[in-house]
């Protein structure tokens, strides 16, 4: 503000003094005329010729404080307290970032950016009130040269200025060039994937090319809970070790970018381009629609197709799932008609027409839930030269143990049709645990293998897991294939992609061959890296009903597994296995059917937060977060009755790849 400036202000508000109640004034020379500083010492001179010195020094104790108020505003930050929910925040200085402090606990703000008074986008973020939990970066590189603007409507429902200045969020709200993103959560995984900070669910738009896995997920920027969503984007070339990139697809107009996928357009069969990736994803606004963006530098960049959309139904559908068949020489693409409970069948000749083929689902397995996030894809069948179609359908509610889970259909596809060999009243499960929700695969992978990665998390309590930095991971990649059960039944059969082996340090406890009974015999865990690890066990039960096989620590914090022989069955107790009080759903006892036979070999990876258990031959998975306070250090095996044969007990130590 110019010296003629402050001089206007001044006067004005003289001319004010003299015609309202004198507290009034002196108030609204706090909120409004802050910007005089010192400067505004001899209003206070004009003043004193009609008023008591007594108000004249509270005056000036005020203007003392405007001063402070200015000094905490952030170097190259103008913040404007509009009203008591609305301020503008306008950047000065540009800076790499602005940093925003954000409380969980509190109500989303909107926040809307505007690059030379033009709207450019918006985005909600829980702006602090009480206290700061963490800060989240928005990025300011890409309006370099330009003017910006943050109009930011909180949602705290305050009724004056007064408060709404002293929520915390303005005092720690600030630019920088650097973001500090160094973990400080006990409970990220060291070996699965997860956001540098920030929320994630559904995995989706994945696809292989050039040596590299490309891994897009549902992705908030600007906090650790659901909103927000973008498409995030990891890259790998081994399947274990992931690259960070920034986000691929932001929302538009049409919408947040909810879930979808991608391919590799070999043939230009939609004009992009030999060799674009195409991407075709909900827009999720007012109603949710299908659009298509493409990329011509391998998934790095997308550009968003000028005729969005390219689906619109009149029913609630979602997560667009595609890939070439061969047979009929045309896409197909699978979408869910959540609220229907169906998976709309479409087929395509270029990527951007489509018609609607056939519809499947109604009465078929798991009804609870919506249905979201389809995979339709064609798998051999272990040790025969047979194969079978297999749709993957993700609900939620619903799960064998409540909350989100995957369940599949095994049948047949002619290119328009998919019909499932098995009654509508049966289902069957991908993963027996509570943490395996929208699980997909990559498409374009080498000689036609099918690997999938899933969202390990539960829709009940995702948003309240005990981290704060970021919150969720992905399963470890896992490859599938169908296997035909005692019962003449085609099942899945899920085990860890062979990269995975490559976590091992080469380090391992080998406790070879004993015999436990019913007293626990136990074995040390590894203490390195938080005890992450990977166990292979192989039992003989011989004359036990039950073997407990016990993770736990010296903090009296366990998961019990349990070979249920009686009863073919594999369960896992995570009841007393840590931080259980975050969410009353959260503690649980999952159980898998398990085949019967005289030796058992189970598969566990432990890390930080979560426990992975395999059957030796991907019978069974079970996936389960856990939050021991303190790592586990010990493994037990006890039975029931009589005993059991441990043929082998190899603890493997594994590297810390996040």
């Amino acid at each position: 503000m110019t010296a003629h400036e402050k001089e206007k202000v001044i006067k004005y508000g003289y001319e004010k003094w003299k015609k309202r109640n004198y507290k009034e004034c002196i108030i609204d020379l706090l909120y409004n005329f802050a910007s005089i500083g010192l400067f505004g010492i001899p209003f206070l001179f004009y003043c004193s010729k009609i008023i008591s010195v007594k108000w004249v020094g509270i005056a000036f104790l005020i203007i003392i404080m405007s001063i402070g108020i200015c000094r905490a505003q952030s170097a190259g930050l103008k913040i404007h307290y509009l009203g008591a929910n609305h301020s503008l925040v306008q950047v000065q200085e540009l800076q790499k970032y602005l940093l925003l402090p954000v409380e969980e606990a509190a109500p989303e703000a909107t926040v809307n950016v505007l690059v030379n008074n033009k709207a450019d986008q918006s985005f909600q973020v829980r702006l602090a009130v009480n206290r700061i939990d963490y800060l989240v970066p928005f990025a300011l590189d890409q309006y370099r040269g330009k003017t910006v603007t943050f109009d930011i409507h909180t949602g705290n429902s305050r009724t004056n200025v007064r408060d709404a200045m002293a929520d915390a969020c303005w005092k720690e709200l600030k630019l920088s060039d650097t973001f500090d993103d160094a973990n400080r959560e006990v409970f990220r995984p060291f070996y699965h994937h997860t956001p540098v900070y920030g929320w994630m669910n559904d995995p989706n738009g994945m696809f292989y090319k050039d040596g590299e896995y490309h891994l897009y997920y549902q992705y908030n920027p600007y906090g650790s809970m659901w909103g927000n969503m973008n498409w995030g984007h990891s890259s790998s070339k081994d399947l274990i070790s992931w690259q960070h990139h920034p986000v691929a697809i932001q929302p538009n107009g049409l919408g947040a970018v909810f879930s979808g996928s991608s391919v590799v357009d070999k043939d230009n069969t939609a004009g992009f381009g030999k060799d674009a990736i195409i991407a075709i994803y909900t827009s999720a606004g007012a109603s949710q629609i299908q659009s298509l963006a493409y990329s011509l530098d391998n998934g790095m960049t997308f550009h968003v197709y000028e005729n969005n959309p390219i689906i619109a139904a009149d029913k609630e559908c979602r997560d667009p799932n595609m890939f070439w068949h061969e047979k009929s020489g045309k896409w197909i693409l699978v979408l869910a008609a959540a609220l229907e409970k169906e998976m709309w069948i479409y087929s395509s000749p270029d990527l951007k027409n489509w018609t609607k083929e056939s519809s499947f689902g109604h009465g078929y397995g798991a009804q609870e839930g919506v249905w979201e996030c389809p995979d339709l894809m064609e798998l051999p069948v272990r040790g025969t030269d047979r194969t079978k179609w297999v749709l993957i359908c993700n609900i939620n509610p619903g799960g064998p143990f409540g909350g989100s889970a995957a369940q599949y259909f095994v049948g047949d596809f002619d290119g328009k049709t998919f019909t499932c060999d098995t009654k509508p009243e049966v289902t069957k499960w991908m993963d027996y645990g509570k943490d395996h929700y929208a699980a997909v695969s990559w498409s374009n992978t080498p000689e036609k293998r099918h690997t999938v990665v899933a969202w390990m998390s539960n829709w009940q309590y995702a948003n309240n897991v005990p981290t704060k930095q970021f919150r969720s991971a992905n399963t470890l990649p896992r490859d599938i294939e169908l296997y035909e059960g005692s019962d003449g039944e085609l099942y899945l059969a899920a085990t860890p992609a062979p990269e995975v082996n490559a976590l091992r340090t080469g380090k391992a406890l080998k406790y070879g061959a004993f015999s436990a009974g019913t007293k626990k015999v136990s074995r040390k865990l590894p203490v390195e890296n938080s005890g992450i690890c990977e166990i292979n066990l192989e039992l003989a039960p011989r004359s036990a009903d039950k073997v407990y096989i016990t993770l736990s620590n010296d903090k009296d914090e366990q998961t019990v597994m349990i070979y249920d022989l009686t009863n073919s069955t594999f369960s896992m107790d995570r009841t007393a296995s840590g931080l259980t009080d975050f969410n009353k759903d959260f503690p649980a006892i999952t159980v898998a059917p398990c085949p019967a036979e005289a030796k058992q070999r189970l598969r566990l990876f432990i890390d930080r937060c979560s426990i992975e258990a395999f059957e030796g031959d991907g019978r069974f998975a079970m996936t389960n977060l856990v939050f021991p306070q303190h790592p586990y250090t010990t493994i037990s095996i006890a039975v029931d009755k009589g005993r059991c044969k441990v043929n082998d007990l190899t603890v493997n130590l594994l590297k810390v790849n996040n």
